[in-house]
């Protein structure tokens, strides 16, 4: 294994959060997540030779998984679709952990009800990044940003109160 692969593969492993936030938030299946994981790391290996290292390198991963996923969701719709049941049935456990694993999953199951853009401004929120860093991200105004993300925050929180869940 070369330096390049070798550095690559270090970037990879340092920020596969991202990845691994972007396949749930963008595919319900945990089959099809992996596959979208790998499909993201794909992506940014074939672009790994034009990164110049002008911005960092989780900004340049940003702009690449999110754009490979929107592809891959686009693509993914096309196909037909086959039953599957992915719910698993637990019993109710009221410690801490497991009320933050049923806050996660209402707050996952109503992400899924956004659209691309709003899925891609909720997670980029959730990354940490700025309003003009969001913008960056998606090729729109700072001003444009702002709104998109308070729009979907409230349209959120609309989402989970109907799924009768409140935090």
């Amino acid at each position: 294994m070369n330096s390049l692969e070798q550095q690559f593969l270090q970037e990879i492993d340092t920020h596969k959060g991202i990845l691994f936030k972007l396949s749930k938030i963008y595919m319900d299946d945990i089959l099809d997540q992996e596959d979208l994981y790998q499909e993201m790391v794909f992506q940014l290996w074939r672009s790994y030779g034009n990164f110049k290292g002008e911005s960092k390198f989780s900004t340049w991963m940003y702009r690449v998984a999110l754009n490979t996923a929107l592809v891959y969701v686009k693509k993914d719709q096309r196909k037909p679709k086959t039953n599957t049941i992915n719910d698993q049935v637990d019993l109710p456990d009221h410690s801490d952990h497991a009320q933050k694993e049923e806050q996660l999953d209402y707050f996952y199951r109503a992400v899924k009800e956004l659209n691309e853009v709003e899925k891609a401004v909720i997670f980029l929120f959730l990354e940490g990044l700025s309003h003009r860093e969001i913008s960056v991200q998606l090729g729109i105004s700072e001003v444009n940003a702002r709104v998109k993300l308070n729009r979907t925050k409230d349209k959120l929180q609309e989402i989970i109160k109907k799924q009768g869940y409140e935090f």
